[in-house]
């Protein structure tokens, strides 16, 4: 015999669960980065052939970079914000840091310790299609103290010499026609005040902060690519432009900076920005997400 509730029943139940998706619940998130070169997985002491126009072979000196701003997009278009867990040595201030390079091999500039993942959490009651994330660090905080920030904002190694605030990026590798060193050091350029030892800066003219969107991205099984290979695809890493630093500094006029801001989707002085491919997604079903 077939039971049937009363109607006053199925509205309590659909009021529970209404009131359990608007009670600001949280719950836990990961999203997992796979650092390459071509398609091949990253490793320090590694070589990487075909890199660039000239289809030159490097050999990673380190691969970090910090990203911030998470926030997920629901089947409804919806954008919420991914709260970062906090007290970890990764992540603090609504930042990461994402660390490929174990200080081995050629990497002899880096840590032991490396980072893929992302903690975080976000609404319930949601499901995602989308990730959005910002590869930089935020103004509030680029500009402070290093001393006064917790990990991982307060390392010297990823903060510019001249303290306008911290290197976004920091990759670096040798090539065949560079043996002692390609630098890519993506960060803030052109801020003012500009006497930044003294006066915390107030603007930057180039902020340099690329705002990166994965449509379709499964929290589950997908993971974002971080490729090497693909950011230096239209690069000739083999001979740096005269009276230029190595590789690319984030400095307006310099020739290097060109292709790789072109591939990152940033604008380059009057260059407009292409489509960026050095992140993308892949799904890996090796780990399985938290999100429930």
């Amino acid at each position: 015999m077939k039971q049937s509730f009363p109607q006053s029943f199925l509205l309590f139940l659909l009021l529970i669960l209404v009131a359990s998706l608007s009670s600001g619940q949280q719950v836990p998130i990961e999203v997992h980065f796979a650092a390459q070169v071509n398609g091949k997985p990253f490793a320090c002491g590694q070589t990487y052939a075909d890199v660039g126009v000239t289809k030159s072979t490097i050999k990673p000196k380190d691969f970090r970079f910090y990203v911030s701003h998470f926030r997920l997009v629901d089947a409804n278009g919806q954008e919420m914000p991914v709260g970062l867990t906090e007290g970890t040595k990764w992540q603090a201030n609504d930042t990461a840091l994402l660390d490929f390079e174990n200080a081995t091999g050629s990497c002899i500039n880096g840590t032991p310790e490396t980072n893929d993942t992302v903690l975080g959490s976000a609404p319930a009651g949601h499901v995602w299609r989308s990730l959005r994330f910002t590869l930089g660090v935020p103004f509030a905080v680029n500009h402070q103290d290093l001393t006064s920030l917790p990990s991982p904002l307060n390392l010297t190694a990823l903060e510019w010499v001249w303290n306008t605030g911290h290197k976004f990026a920091r990759i670096e590798f040798s090539s065949t026609g560079q043996p002692s060193g390609y630098f890519i050091h993506l960060g803030s350029t052109g801020c003012t005040p500009s006497n930044t030892k003294i006066t915390v800066p107030t603007s930057c003219a180039q902020p340099n902060r690329l705002e990166v969107e994965i449509p379709s991205f499964d929290l589950l099984h997908d993971v974002v690519i971080v490729d090497l290979g693909a950011l230096l695809s239209d690069s000739n890493v083999d001979v740096n432009a005269p009276k230029t630093p190595n590789g690319c500094m984030s400095f307006p006029g310099d020739p290097d900076c060109e292709p790789i801001f072109s591939h990152l989707g940033l604008s380059y002085g009057a260059k407009q920005p292409g489509q960026q491919d050095f992140f993308r997604k892949a799904t890996n079903t090796t780990h399985s997400a938290q999100v429930f």
